[in-house]
């Protein structure tokens, strides 16, 4: 069986360092190609480029992840920034919320990580609460806590009971976007992951599968992108 192909969003960062190399870079923690491939599919990166292209890349593709990464900028919620909140990437934001904007539009699988959930839920209209304590522990550094997910929700057949989870974020959710479902809380109830109804399958968590040893979230995306 051919294994799928999964495009994942990817950093453009200045001052990359290798051997003796510094220069502006496209990176990706290797995280993520790895636990699409431990899941079955291959990985591709895709970094920010021109948004008119976004939907020629995602017919190419059988699914799409949004990864983690900075904050998104207020200003696409119509939000004032709140002083905690981190420096805008505007070039990645419009980069992302062209390639969600067209993975729904073709109903290509797509899953968000952290970052990538939020950017959906705004992507749909929703707003986010720009600073949450106990989320994420010293810089750098991920911490766990349990996610409980709700019943009869995609992510609840994926996953039925509480998991402890890799996380490392101060922003979340607030208002929900347009047709969004929650589909887990934390126990503060902050909330944890966010689903559209079928026929798609559109899904986002806010913690982080790459950095743990859990596969069940990426192989429901990998048997989506198979169908």
């Amino acid at each position: 069986m051919n294994r799928p192909l999964i495009g994942v969003s990817t950093y453009l960062e200045a001052g990359a360092r290798w051997g003796v190399w510094e220069l502006e870079a496209a990176l990706l923690p290797a995280g993520y190609p790895r636990l699409v491939q431990r899941a079955g599919g291959l990985a591709a990166m895709l970094p920010p480029d021109a948004p008119e292209h976004a939907a020629a890349a995602v017919a190419r593709l059988d699914a799409v992840v949004i990864a983690g990464g900075p904050d998104v900028d207020p200003v696409r919620y119509g939000a004032e920034r709140d002083p905690r909140t981190g420096p805008p990437a505007r070039a990645r934001d419009t980069w992302e919320l062209a390639l969600i904007e067209a993975a729904l539009a073709a109903r290509v699988p797509l899953l968000g990580v952290c970052r990538g959930m939020q950017l959906l839920n705004v992507a749909l209209g929703g707003t986010l609460t720009q600073h949450v304590d106990g989320h994420a522990e010293a810089p750098g550094a991920f911490g766990r806590h349990p996610v409980k997910p709700v019943p009869g929700t995609r992510y609840a057949g994926i996953a039925p009971e509480e998991t402890s989870v890799p996380t490392y974020h101060h922003q979340a959710v607030d208002r929900l976007g347009a047709g969004l479902v929650v589909s887990a809380y934390a126990e503060d109830g902050t909330v944890e992951a966010v689903e559209l109804p079928p026929p798609g399958w559109v899904l986002g968590v806010q913690w982080h599968p790459e950095m743990g040893r859990d596969l069940r979230v990426m192989r429901a995306l990998v048997a989506a992108a198979t169908r």
